[in-house]
């Protein structure tokens, strides 16, 4: 629904010649999945990015762990070049702001975010029909991906710990999308008393993809993913491990439990 959404495109199958390849928001260039093929030999790479395992790749590079949304990055970076913002870009800005501020409601977020987001507003951004179609927009079949992972949901650490699993046969069964996983994590988070949140999806290269969230900047859910050779922040990040799903699962919540048990 975004302005300009249909200059998306598939990344090709072959390298292309590429004169700058711009990475946004990507803690690491394997992130890019699909696409770093294709711009892997670009001539000049520009990493803006606010992750702080961020290992500063590229040619320029601006990565700032304190900024709470690499949206409010870009729009630093527009207004120090005294460069226009019309409501297309308000709104592009205003949703990657939104979004990785957890709908500003993520600890990070200050009040330098609620004026950048009041300017964006103020530039033509209907708050009402934007949080709409960005929050209460999803498609049935996710929320039948919810009901199947509650089915899985486990609580562990004296309730600290919530978990829950999609293998690749609940996944192929109700046709699942990656983005339909999008945000469901958020559902074990909230939950009173719960400190830390994982959810394991099994992929079909025989990779489990792994997603945390902590409520405690005591419990470093970055640190732990790090050791599996992922990362992300201190209360959101992930990884990708090789191994079964239950291979994952047992040895990513020892280290879990390990850590909320030091860290409460």
């Amino acid at each position: 629904f975004l302005p300009s959404a249909n200059l998306l495109t598939k990344p090709p199958a072959d390298p292309e010649d590429v004169d700058v390849a711009i990475a946004l928001d990507t803690a690491i260039q394997n992130r890019l999945g699909t696409a770093l093929p294709a711009v892997r030999s670009a001539k000049v790479w520009i990493n803006i990015d606010h992750h702080p395992s961020n290992p500063g790749y590229g040619d320029l590079v601006y990565i700032n762990p304190k900024a709470p949304a690499t949206g409010q990055i870009l729009f630093e970076l527009i207004r120090s070049e005294k460069l226009p913002i019309d409501a297309a870009i308000a709104e592009n800005l205003y949703v990657a702001i939104s979004t990785d501020t957890g709908s500003f409601q993520y600890p990070n977020t200050t009040a330098r975010t609620f004026e950048m987001a009041a300017e964006l507003v103020r530039a033509g951004v209907d708050v009402g029909r934007v949080s709409q179609l960005t929050y209460e927009n999803y498609p049935r079949r996710r929320a039948e991906l919810l009901r199947d992972l509650l089915g899985t949901m486990r609580f562990e650490a004296n309730d600290r710990v919530a978990s829950f699993s999609l293998s690749l046969a609940t996944a192929k069964k109700l046709g699942a999308l990656p983005e339909h996983n999008e945000g469901l994590i958020d559902h074990l988070r909230a939950i009173h008393g719960v400190i830390v949140a994982v959810f394991f999806e099994e992929l079909a290269d025989g990779k489990v993809r792994v997603s945390m969230r902590s409520k405690s900047e005591k419990v470093n859910v970055c640190a732990i993913c790090e050791k599996f050779g992922g990362g992300g922040h201190v209360l959101a990040a992930g990884a990708r491990i090789p191994g079964t799903l239950a291979e994952v699962e047992k040895k990513v919540l020892e280290e879990v439990r390990d850590v909320v048990g030091r860290g409460s």
